[in-house]
């Protein structure tokens, strides 16, 4: 085969938010601009306005369309209908690659992947982006989980893992794999490293994500409790969107930080990275998070916890996470960094030095579509 070939290409996921969807968005428009017949499909039931005004930006690239259908979180009876609604939607636009990201959408892709596989070839490709990762291997959801990711290896023509933390992680608990696996780390383009320089009205720190103790948004709230009654309390503002955000929002109320913590909606990132002069990524499970690579390229102050693939990006300056779901350590790593600013900022500048030459959306998609071709080849071979 050439790898001049035109291939067209489908991204399925469950959920359009976080920084899933950035990577797969920053797929499409690489793959678009190789001259690739690019679709997306998505669930309609996650997200609001915010997301629905990012895939319709990305609408002008997609060839093969971009189209929306209810996914439920939880596996249910309704992904009987789901599962044949993407069926649906696939079979016509005779995709040469169905890339599913997240394990809902890895389950779905991979099973209506087989189906269409039947009649011509048709890669199947999936990152797990943590998803179904994240479950404790000891509880009843994580062996069922588990035991699904293994069964489904039978229609995976290859694993993309998105940090090498992600791929240990689904050798420890679902086993090593049964077809191909690679690592491609996200990238970020040459404009995400420049400079954001916070407001006027910045706040000291900023949480950007999605509104779930996963991320460690509790933990912040209460390490700005901590730092309350200090001679410097800190102030911080939430940015996004999330299933516990009135819990976060009475949780701050009780706690009297209504003063010093404020809410906003999803905002764009550039946008949001204004509103703080630091970065706090909280998180108790990780994989390889966008947030903070785009903050540490931003120039921007970063506390991150040592979780998933966070160690991967910060390399040499691994010693500065924290550990996660403490928030006396993260008041004292805020306090830290607000009673040295000049160190903060040689910190931030040392460490866009570190990734500068390491995280290029331009070497993740050559590294993707290696893959896809590949796999593609050995499909055709079996023929």
């Amino acid at each position: 085969m050439s790898d001049a070939r035109q291939l067209r290409i489908v991204h399925l996921v469950r959920s359009p938010v976080g920084g899933i969807f950035r990577h797969i968005a920053d797929l499409i428009s690489a793959q678009a601009a190789a001259g690739h017949l690019v679709g997306f499909v998505c669930d309609s039931l996650t997200g609001g306005p915010f997301e629905d005004q990012r895939i319709r930006a990305l609408e002008p690239m997609l060839a093969l369309g971009a189209t929306r259908v209810p996914i439920s979180r939880q596996i249910s009876a309704s992904d009987f209908r789901a599962i044949s609604q993407v069926r649906a939607i696939l079979e016509p636009l005779q995709p040469d690659v169905i890339h599913c990201h997240g394990a809902k959408g890895g389950a779905f892709g991979r099973i209506v992947g087989a189906w269409l596989n039947r009649r011509r070839p048709v890669a199947r490709l999936y990152a797990p982006h943590g998803g179904s990762l994240h479950y404790d291997p000891k509880s009843l959801e994580g062996w069922i989980y588990f035991r699904v990711e293994r069964a489904l290896e039978r229609f995976t023509d290859a694993l993309i893992h998105v940090s090498d933390y992600e791929r240990q992680a689904y050798v420890s608990h679902v086993g090593e794999p049964r077809c191909p696996a690679v690592v491609v780390r996200n990238g970020l383009t040459p404009q995400e490293f420049v400079p954001v320089a916070p407001a006027t009205d910045a706040r000291d720190f900023l949480y950007l994500g999605m509104l779930r103790d996963l991320k460690g948004v509790d933990v912040f709230i209460q390490a700005v409790a901590l730092l309350a009654g200090t001679d410097r309390p800190a102030t911080a503002i939430i940015v996004g969107d999330g299933p516990e955000e009135a819990r976060y929002r009475a949780m701050t109320a009780e706690l009297r930080l209504d003063n010093l913590v404020d809410f906003r909606p999803s905002t764009p990132t550039r946008e949001a990275f204004a509103l703080g002069r630091a970065v706090v990524v909280p998180s108790r499970a990780e994989s390889m998070p966008y947030v903070v690579l785009e903050a540490i390229a931003a120039s921007l102050p970063i506390i991150a916890t040592r979780v998933g693939g966070i160690p991967e990006i910060f390399g040499p300056f691994t010693e500065e996470l924290i550990a996660p779901g403490d928030p006396q350590a993260l008041a004292a790593a805020m306090a830290a960094l607000i009673a040295d600013p000049d160190a903060a900022a040689a910190g931030a500048a040392a460490r866009k030095r570190h990734i500068s030459g390491e995280f290029s959306v331009s070497e993740m998609s050559s590294r993707v579509e290696k893959v896809y071709r590949t796999a593609i080849e050995r499909l055709q071979s079996d023929i």
